[in-house]
């Protein structure tokens, strides 16, 4: 399928309600045509039957969801880590807002099976300067890296974070709190003696609150250390 093909597609499942609902949720996106996650992803699934690296290597950028589709193809590459992160390579920078970060992000399953590799090769967009590399790389440790084996070192990086950038501060607040779920005691030690801002600090408290698996008593110690 070529890009002319892929973008008539895209357009034929376009849906303009959808389009002014999810515009909303992305601003400074203007490019959106318009298409269900769903469909996007059974396009993707379609696509990735096909010559991958033909497509990956030509895909083009003008719409939202030309983006989001390279995001989702490169998830669907398996069993060649060396691939996924040759293309993210060239992806990653094209990331301009949240959802496709986060799309891209939920569909690196291969993370599961080189937990070492991926760390090390995400490590290095801590240092960008562009906010949705930073982010890209605080949702894959929020998604694959609060566990057992790498909670100090995910909860020891969301710390040291300093930017100024809205999407990153709310990614690491979004991270602290699920880190905060499954790992109580252990959050709840940085949250006392953290570097955090004070909008990313009290936006994890507030995304705490929220959660149905936290309980009332110590939703109210949660929110009695709002600053």
């Amino acid at each position: 399928m070529n890009n002319k093909k892929i973008r008539e597609k895209l357009f034929e499942m376009q849906d303009l309600k959808y389009k002014e609902f999810h515009s909303g949720l992305c601003p400074y996106t203007d490019n959106i045509i318009g298409v269900r996650t769903p469909e996007l992803r059974a396009l993707s699934k379609q696509i990735a039957k096909g010559d991958v690296d033909e497509y990956l290597k030509n895909a083009k950028d003008d719409y939202y969801e030309e983006v989001m589709l390279q995001g989702m193809v490169i998830g669907l590459i398996k069993n060649d880590f060396n691939k996924v992160c040759f293309y993210l390579k060239t992806f990653i920078p094209k990331i301009d807002n949240w959802a496709v970060c986060d799309m891209a992000v939920s569909g690196l399953k291969i993370t599961k099976k080189h937990m070492k590799e991926m760390l090390s090769f995400i490590s290095g967009y801590l240092k960008s300067k562009k906010e949705f590399e930073i982010r890209f790389c605080i949702v894959m440790l929020l998604c694959y890296y609060i566990n057992d084996e790498y909670v100090d070192m995910t909860l020891e990086v969301l710390s040291n974070i300093k930017n100024n950038s809205y999407y990153v501060k709310m990614a690491v607040a979004w991270a602290i709190s699920a880190a905060f779920i499954k790992y109580p005691q252990k959050t709840m030690i940085l949250l006392k003696n953290c570097r955090l801002d004070d909008f990313t600090y009290n936006k994890a408290l507030s995304k705490i609150t929220d959660s149905y698996r936290v309980s009332p008593e110590v939703k109210k110690e949660i929110r009695a250390m709002h600053r």
